[in-house]
């Protein structure tokens, strides 16, 4: 466990704060499927070593680290919000939707909640947005990675249903694969059509 990555948790465990959790999203670029978010409170007397920002770390490290935390998280929420309410209200807004969603149905109101870059959601407790903060808080780090797990099992099966454009492989981003395939047998229904205005040019 890199020293820097608990230093937030330590702060506020310091100020007698208990309940901490740790709140990421995956998916806002893609040019389809959902916003994911994940929020969980981890145990901090024990630590699961190799836990980092999931853009760090192999798919077969996240695999083992997302079963790791889905055991030991004291509680565990995670929200989507699909391509239809992203194109309705803004992947931003569509963002914060599922943020808040995933707090406040955590089952706990946490003393506090850490959340990556997004700095205030109505949820009821205090929130800390931290810029990067997959990258420097061990709760958002273990938040990245169920919800980084949890949208690639997604898109992987809507490959099945959608088996023209590689979401298998690029999970919904703007791959060469994709974007040819797009030009060639246009959006099918989970594509954000706000992301798609480029095509009518």
């Amino acid at each position: 466990m890199e020293n820097d990555l608990f230093e937030f948790e330590k702060k506020y465990l310091a100020s007698g704060k208990k309940l901490i959790s740790g709140t990421d999203e995956v998916g806002r670029g893609p040019l389809a499927g959902p916003v994911v978010v994940a929020t969980v409170i981890m145990p901090l007397d024990k630590l699961i070593p190799g836990i980092n920002d999931s853009k760090k770390l192999t798919a077969k490290k996240r695999e083992e680290l997302y079963r790791q935390i889905l055991d030991v998280a004291e509680y565990v929420r995670v929200e989507m919000v699909d391509e239809k309410r992203i194109d309705q209200i803004n992947i931003l807004q569509a963002t914060k939707e599922a943020m808040v969603n995933s707090i406040k149905n955590l089952g706990v109101m946490p003393d506090i909640a850490l959340v990556d870059a997004i700095k205030s959601l109505p949820v009821g407790c205090e929130v800390v947005g931290i810029v990067h903060g997959d990258a420097l808080s061990y709760s958002i780090a273990a938040a990245s990675i169920v919800a980084k797990v949890t949208r690639d099992k997604y898109m992987a099966e809507m490959a099945k249903k959608y088996p023209n454009y590689g979401f298998e492989k690029n999970k919904g981003y703007g791959s060469k694969f994709h974007m040819d395939a797009l030009k060639l047998f246009g959006p099918c229904e989970i594509h954000r059509k706000t992301f798609l205005k480029f095509l009518d040019k």
